[in-house]
């Protein structure tokens, strides 16, 4: 016979809480293979393709497309160990046999995965079992797609001792809107039962908790009628996934961050030369950015201060020892800033090979959580776009950001004479609390004459 398996919406890893449902993979009915992808989600972070740890039949899905999910909700369900047609529930443990006697049935199709690639919990902690003093009452999926109804978890009376299931230890809580949501109405997560895995708490327990035990607050003050809506017609656009996560950051930047910039004209003729006499070798072609991205490694190893962060609690500035670069990428889901680790331990033709492969990434929506953390100093090449000059937003928690503006002929003094020259404005964004005006300016003018005489810098290219 048939166990019925409920698959959750996993960890993905780099704290992230919840994901949007982009495309389902399967439907209801349709055969999955262990570890196969059953369902393509997107985080504040990255669009991820979740694979399935079970092999089986598809019972149930949980959520249409476009439904935001916490992590720990119910994807799907799938029907493992029996002749291919779904069952009605999940079978629990024959008496006196333990939930690993029954998960032991269906280990050869469960893969032990959570999710490929991304940050999950070990073998050890997801194989663990609660031994239970009675079977859980068995669920049933929903035959078509809906949001899946979490069984009825028991809250312990006020004046009752704690029984054994309610947590006195740490308490079992991996969601931070679960804690939010208990904190907010002075609900203590001691003395909730938790109805998930191994007692974990779920938002369900704590929604029945405070809607069960009024009396643990103060009473709530009487309703206020909502004013009249005056928001003017339009069109509305959800600020979440990447947009949202890229609203937060910004407006924590502007918020945290006293920044300030400043910038300065500079003649690229030199290093336009230098590119093409490189690219004419015959070798790899070398991009423009590569060559900028030299220029700041070398820039930040004279000038340490800006290849750093601020740490507000400890209210202390953190030098980081590597420079691990990002680069603003505009993409059809948004902006995005992938970053090249390592970039001071890479040659100029190391580095247009990654740029070129995280660039194709951005605009497929392929990068992953790894590819999008971890940076400490950004590169923003906004003269694509036909502009000269920027006051970018540093990207927290970075100090600094190198704005790059459009290459373009222009008049320029060269050699005491008159002459058309390539010109390009560079500007600086950075965080006065990292360093002074001075220490700023001089790695500015150090790009700039780097821009403008590349020929020492390119030697150890």
């Amino acid at each position: 016979m048939a166990q019925v398996l409920e698959f959750k919406l996993p960890d993905l890893g780099e704290g992230l809480t919840e994901a949007e449902i982009v495309r389902w993979l399967v439907a209801v009915g349709d055969v999955v293979a262990v570890d196969q992808p059953v369902v393509e989600v997107e985080t504040a972070k990255a669009m991820v393709e979740v694979p399935c740890p079970y092999g089986g039949v598809v019972t149930a899905r949980y959520g249409e497309e476009g439904t935001e999910l916490p992590v720990g909700a119910p994807l799907l369900t799938v029907a493992v160990g029996g002749t291919g047609e779904p069952a009605p529930a999940a079978v629990p443990a024959a008496p006196g046999k333990s939930t690993g006697d029954a998960e032991s049935a269906v280990s050869s199709e469960y893969s032990g995965n959570v999710l490929v690639g991304y940050g999950t919990a070990g073998p050890a902690a997801r194989r663990r079992r609660v031994r239970q003093t009675a079977p859980a009452a068995a669920r049933v999926p929903a035959a078509a797609p809906a949001p899946a109804v979490a069984p009825a978890p028991v809250a312990a009376p006020a004046s009752a001792p704690v029984p054994a299931s309610v947590h006195q230890g740490p308490v079992p809580v991996i969601s931070p809107l679960v804690r939010k949501l208990a904190r907010d109405g002075g609900l203590d997560l001691r003395q909730v039962h938790g109805s998930g895995p191994e007692g974990l708490i779920l938002r369900a327990d704590v929604e029945l908790a405070l809607a069960t035990a009024p009396d643990h607050r103060a009473p709530a003050p009487a309703p206020v009628p909502p004013a009249p809506s005056v928001a003017p017609a339009g069109e509305r656009i959800p600020l979440r996934g990447v947009r949202g996560a890229v609203a937060d950051k910004l407006s924590r930047s502007r918020t945290e961050i006293p920044d300030a910039t400043c910038w300065v004209d500079a003649d690229a003729t030199e290093l336009m030369a230098a590119r093409a006499a490189m690219n004419a070798t015959g070798g790899p072609k070398i991009s423009l950015l590569a060559l900028l991205a030299r220029i700041c490694v070398h820039a930040l190893d004279r000038f340490p201060e800006l290849n750093s962060t601020v740490d507000t609690a400890a209210r202390e500035i953190v030098r980081l020892p590597d420079v691990h670069l990002g680069f603003a990428a505009q993409t059809p889901r948004g902006l995005v800033v992938p970053v090249v680790k390592d970039a001071g331990k890479r040659t100029a033709e190391s580095l247009t090979e990654e740029f070129g492969r995280l660039t194709e990434a951005a605009r497929q929506s392929a990068l992953t959580p790894a590819d999008l953390t971890g940076g400490t100093f950004t590169l923003n090449n906004y003269g694509v776009f036909g502009v000269d000059g920027s006051t970018p937003i540093v990207n927290h928690p970075e100090a600094a950001m190198l704005g790059v503006g459009r290459i373009i002929p222009k008049p320029w003094v060269h050699r005491g004479e008159l002459a058309v020259r390539q010109v390009v404005q560079l500007s600086l964004t950075f965080d006065h609390r990292v360093c002074d005006g001075g220490t700023a300016g001089g790695f500015l003018r150090y790009v700039a004459d780097c821009v403008e005489q590349p020929a020492v810098l390119l030697r150890t290219v």
